[in-house]
């Protein structure tokens, strides 16, 4: 099978038929045009300034609390590296970003995990963890559209989670690139806004609302964990991609992102839908809660399909998924995680099908 028949749920990136290229070719011309000195230098390691204070206006905070990175993951590093250390307890949701458990593991921090519901992670269980003793320096939530779950943190656990994160002094890393990708229901507000006392650092990104390519997410922080986090970028390339960074701001100012978010939003509502319908068709013993945004559906299968079996399995047969043990430090074996960002609504069945002939084969 070629890798054009292939039918992928296994990457969280939008489908070229969504991706606004000649807008994004167009940002480019315009970033040129406008500031060819500013594009072509180099910049400050905080970022493009006028992207910078785009990015202020719109989460009402100072242009100096703000860095943009190269993609949120890089966001999530500078973060960690500078409030994480080898032995610090990190609390993370369960199951959360494979990326994120590899590299909090990585640096030798000590991870707990807590559970996830339909509205987010367990509030209860972080308590009493909390007062079981462990003083975590980190929480880490994915609150909207969570990767891998799909699911989003209620705005009642959101003021709950900050106020133990008040309480017993740790920071919130509010990890919330697909915030834009709401399909349903009222949005929230973000924990950045609710956060009275600076425990809350943002990570955000342009990758699900633009594309990947342009490699632009952002923190927003307390003024001294930015500036602390800029001089250590300085010192790592100098310089972040003037271009990249340029062509992302014209894309915002013209009202090309509204434009790209709403592309995006009405095709990943429909594909999300589709393949909902088809799990329930092709595979009725799957548990899933239907996301209300975002990019990800976690499939929890019945206890006697061992995932690990499944994935090869499908790979076979022209489908490739996302093994749930990827997400978690423990369990996850008879979970999946499917990504219906990059697959057209045509796919979607077809690949659904053949998931369930593969885990049909390995029950036996």
């Amino acid at each position: 099978m070629t890798a054009a028949q292939l039918i992928s749920f296994a990457r969280g990136a939008p489908s070229l038929d969504i991706v606004d290229v000649e807008g994004l070719k167009a940002a480019a011309v315009r970033a040129f045009d406008a500031d060819p000195a500013g594009v072509t230098a180099y910049g400050p390691a905080g970022g493009y300034l006028p992207l910078r204070e785009w990015i202020a206006a719109k989460h009402g905070v100072d242009v100096d609390q703000v860095l943009v990175t190269n993609g949120s993951l890089q966001a999530d590093a500078f973060l960690f590296g500078q409030l994480v250390s080898a032995g610090d307890r990190v609390v993370v949701e369960r199951p959360t970003y494979d990326r994120t458990l590899a590299n909090l593991r990585s640096m030798g921090a000590v991870v707990h995990q807590v559970s996830t519901g339909p509205d987010g992670i367990d509030v209860e269980e972080l308590r009493a963890l909390l007062v079981s003793g462990v003083r975590p320096v980190l929480a880490h939530l994915i609150p909207n559209f969570q990767n891998p779950s799909g699911v989003t943190l209620s705005l009642e656990k959101r003021r709950a989670v900050l106020e133990l994160a008040r309480e017993y002094g740790f920071a919130v890393f509010e990890d919330d690139p697909y915030v834009d990708i709401r399909f349903r229901g009222e949005p929230l507000p973000s924990m950045l806004s609710l956060d009275g006392s600076g425990v809350v650092v943002h990570a955000s990104s342009f990758t699900k609302t633009v594309c990947p390519g342009v490699r632009v997410g952002y923190l927003v922080g307390p003024k001294t964990v930015i500036a602390e986090v800029a001089a250590k970028a300085t010192s790592l390339y100098i310089s972040p991609g003037m271009v990249a960074q340029a062509t992302v701001h014209q894309f915002c100012v013209s009202g090309d992102l509204e434009a790209s978010i709403k592309t995006v939003r009405a095709a990943l509502a429909e594909r999300a839908s589709v393949l909902a319908g088809s799990l329930r068709r092709h595979l009725p013993e799957a548990r899933f809660t239907e996301p209300d945004g975002g990019y990800f559906l976690w499939v929890e299968l019945p206890e006697d399909v061992d995932v690990a079996a499944v994935v090869p399995a499908a790979t076979e047969r022209g489908v490739a998924v996302v093994k749930g043990s990827d997400f978690l430090l423990e369990g996850g074996r008879h979970a999946l995680r499917l990504a219906y960002s990059a697959v057209t609504v045509d796919q979607i069945d077809e690949g659904v099908r053949r998931l369930a002939e593969a885990v049909a084969s390995v029950r036996g």
